[in-house]
């Protein structure tokens, strides 16, 4: 239930009257999940390429960098 309040909530930013079917938001949240997954794994490696066992912000940011997400 928190992912899809979190869903309408962005929906209305935008979009006053949007619908969601339950099977779109099951797709949207494995979606996100999988995209969280991966890039956790990437900023993992980035920390162990550190020789760190913790993750840290500047992680996430090149493993974002690498990805080509963000300049």
């Amino acid at each position: 239930m928190p992912f899809q309040r979190l869903v309408r909530e962005i929906a209305q930013l935008s979009h006053n009257d949007l619908r969601f079917q339950s099977h779109a938001i099951l797709a949207l949240q494995e979606a996100a999940e999988a995209y969280l997954v991966g890039l956790f794994e990437d900023t993992n490696l980035c920390a162990v390429h550190a020789k760190r066992v913790t993750i840290m912000s500047k992680d996430v940011h090149l493993a974002r960098r690498i990805r080509g997400e963000r300049p």
